[in-house]
Parts: structure tokens; C-alpha cells; sequence
């Protein structure tokens, strides 16, 4: 939404101009008049370097980024033009912009993405291409993508990025992969150089810089299905085993765009698998330890989903004044007053899964099942092991699982 008055606009005032290391030979014919006709011009000092002389008051961005914002809507009915890299809608500068404004009152002319000239350069279908923009963000988020053969652009902050990037991999298994070194790409200063990550032994690397990256190695790839082998997650016996963990998963049903929490997290593998399922979904843990939630932080962001938010705090306290999500997982600290504050607090259609190994726990299921409906699912696992000589099973205790619409 706009924060903005409800102005009328009889034609945009700002343009937001997509310029490439090309500099003023790339530019459209309609950038070029958005640039002479301009009062104001804000951007990069790298871009507006860029540019031909102009008789518009010249910008350049500030530090912190949101005074530049406020510095541009400041021109607010004046013809202003904003400089952005490639194209500014594809983990561009665009949206810090229009998100203030009426749709009337910006118009954009992108230029090619550094993805699309880094595509075009290694021949790479970019429609099969994974594409990350990693400026400010963990280079952890590449983990479940990184399977031997898989293809992926990355957008990285500057050349000591580069060289943190190939550690990353190496360190992980993946020193085999290939680097492909993309600097000022599509510009005079393009250079592109190919490397193997383990042997990356050039430090001059200009920016800005991409990379196209070609996985290879024997580290272990991260499977797309629920239910993650135990030892993906460091643990202290605290933890949803993997059988039961996809059934969970499976009642739990993520949809792109929704948001889970996890009640008595743990380790947090449930919410993290929530997190794996769509790179949309958001996920918030709540954990009386604070050792286990510290080791729920450091799982998400081993396993690349630096976008859980784990808070402290015992169930139901700490739910208080809150809104009911799109699901919730009852995984600890499940008793008689939490059900009743999860039933009381607002929100629309919530999916509960809460899992019972207690007796007790069993016999509070049975009861709200039987007062509220939903599916009761008993689950009952063995195991094989050694019984003398021979191999016999070893049970698990059973687990009470209830599902149900709030």
C-alpha cells in the first residue's frame, strides 16, 4: 500500500531508469528523454558516473538507503528520475520506492538484468536457472539447492564475497563446483573468468560481480521431501523423529505465503521443513529453553532458512495478544489451558496439529477430539535391531497425532 496523500496525477513524475555498466549506450531512446526532461536525478555514485551531462540537480544515494527515499519523495510532483541497476524490479532497488506511491505516479524503463547478461554470456537457459540475490543475505540460502550438476546466478556484494563463497562450498563438501567469475558484466570492464571453488586463487575481482555457479562434489544434497534424516539437525534427543516428522508435515500442509508456529520447538525441525517447502512461507518458534532455541536458530540457518524467528518464552504466556496463523504445531508443553487460549485467540482458519506421547496428553486429545472433531491418528513405529544373534523389533512409544480446523 501507498503511504502516500491521495494526489491525482495527470502523468507519471517519477521515472525509474534501469542503466548497465554500458552506461548511456544502452539507454532506450525513452530513458534518455526521462534524463534530459529530469529536475532531479537520484542514484548510485557508480551510476550516475555513468551517465552524459544533464542539466538536472544530481543525487547521490545515501547510507542508510531510506534517506535517499524520503530525499525522493521530497520531489514528489517534480519530473525526478531514479537510477537502478538492470532491471529494478528483479531484486532491485524498484519496490523500496513504489511501495510510497499511487500506481500513477512512477512509470520504469528496465534494462537487461545481470542475470539475463550473465545467462546470454554462459549460454544458460535461464528459465531452468536458479537466481539469488545474496548482497546482504546468508550465503546458507543456496543449501537445499546445492546437488551436484544443479546450475544457479548469484548476485553478491563484492569480490570478498566471491572468495567467502568458495570457503562456503568447499567447507561443505562442494569445492569441486565451478565458479564462473562475472564482473561488470555487459560493460567496457567485463571480465569473465572460470574457476574451481576449492582453487580460487585470484583476489582481484571487481565490482560489481556475479557468479555462475556449476555444482559439483561429494557433499550431501538436501532431499525435497518432508520428513529430513534426524542428523540434518543438531539436536539433544528433542526432536520430532523423521517418520513421524512427515506425517506431521503432511497434516500441517504448507502453502506458499503461509505462516506456522511451532509451539515447543525444540530443535525447530518442523518449522524449518515448513520453511523448506516454499521459499514464501514464514515460520515463528516458541521455546521455554534457551538452548534449544539458540540450536533452532543455528539449524535454520545451517539449512538456509534465515527467515525463522524464534522467541523465547513459555506456552500459552507467550502467545498472549496474539493473532492465530495459518497453522500451529503443539509439539511440547501441550496441556488443557493452551488448547483453550489457541481456540480463544482471533484469526481466521488455523490447521492444529498437536502431537501426545503421555498418557495424559492422549487422554486430553481424546477429550477436545471428541468436542471439537478433526482426525485422531494413532502411530505406532518399530525398528530393527539386534536381539542376540538374531534381528528383532524395537518399538517406540506411540505417538497420539490430532489434527483439526480452528
Amino acid at each position: 500500500m501507498a503511504d502516500t496523500p491521495d494526489a491525482e496525477f495527470s502523468s507519471p513524475w517519477l521515472t525509474i531508469v534501469g542503466i548497465g555498466e554500458d552506461g548511456a549506450d544502452g539507454l532506450s531512446p525513452a530513458a534518455r528523454k526521462a534524463l534530459e526532461d529530469a529536475a532531479f536525478i537520484s542514484g548510485a555514485p557508480r551510476h550516475l558516473s555513468l551517465l552524459p551531462p544533464c542539466k538536472a540537480e544530481r543525487h547521490s544515494w545515501p547510507v542508510p538507503f531510506e534517506e535517499g527515499v524520503q530525499a525522493l519523495l521530497a520531489r514528489r510532483g517534480q519530473p525526478a528520475v531514479m537510477l537502478a541497476s538492470g532491471d529494478p524490479f528483479w531484486f532491485g532497488a524498484g519496490t523500496s520506492i513504489t511501495r510510497h506511491l499511487s500506481p500513477g505516479e512512477w512509470t520504469a524503463l528496465p534494462a537487461p538484468s545481470t542475470f539475463s547478461l550473465a545467462a546470454a554470456r554462459l549460454g544458460w537457459p535461464i528459465q531452468h536457472i536458479a537466481c539469488h540475490g545474496l548482497h546482504a543475505a546468508p550465503l546458507a540460502r543456496l543449501r537445499p539447492e546445492l546437488t551436484p550438476g544443479h546450475r544457479a546466478l548469484i548476485l553478491l556484494r563484492d569480490g570478498p564475497a566471491v572468495r567467502e563463497l568458495a570457503c562456503y562450498l568447499t567447507k561443505i563438501g562442494f569445492g569441486a563446483s565451478t565458479l564462473h567469475v562475472l564482473e561488470s558484466i555487459g560493460g567496457p570492464r567485463e571480465r569473465v573468468r572460470a574457476v574451481q571453488a576449492n582453487n580460487l586463487n585470484f583476489l582481484d575481482i571487481d565490482h560489481p560481480v556475479s557468479v555462475g555457479l556449476t555444482v559439483a562434489g561429494d557433499g550431501t544434497t538436501l532431499p525435497c521431501a518432508s520428513g529430513l534424516a534426524d542428523d540434518w539437525f543438531d539436536h539433544d534427543g528433542q526432536i520430532t523423529k523423521r517418520p513421524v516428522r512427515a506425517l506431521t508435515l503432511s497434516a500441517l500442509a504448507p502453502r506458499p505465503g503461509e505462516t506456522l508456529w511451532d509451539i515447543g520447538a525444540g530443535s525447530g525441525s518442523i518449522a524449518i521443513e515448513w520453511l523448506l517447502a516454499h521459499s514464501s512461507t514464514q515460520a515463528l518458534a516458541f521455546e521455554a529453553d534457551a538452548s534449544r532455541a539458540a540450536r533452532a536458530r543455528g539449524n535454520a540457518a545451517a539449512l538456509g532458512v534465515d527467515r525463522l524467528m524464534v522467541t523465547e518464552g513459555t506456552a500459552p504466556d507467550v502467545l498472549r495478544d496474539r493473532s492465530r496463523p495459518d497453522a500451529i504445531f503443539v509439539g511440547g508443553g501441550l496441556s488443557q489451558s493452551l488448547l483453550e487460549m489457541l481456540f480463544s485467540l482471533p484469526g481466521g482458519p488455523t490447521r492444529l496439529v498437536a502431537n501426545a506421547v503421555t498418557l495424559e496428553s492422549e487422554a486430553l486429545l481424546a477429550h477436545w477430539h471428541a468436542e471439537k472433531g478433526g482426525d485422531l491418528l494413532r502411530i505406532e513405529l518399530a525398528q530393527a535391531a539386534p536381539l542376540g544373534s538374531r534381528r528383532g523389533w524395537r518399538s517406540a512409544y506411540p505417538l497420539v497425532q490430532w489434527s483439526v480446523t480452528l
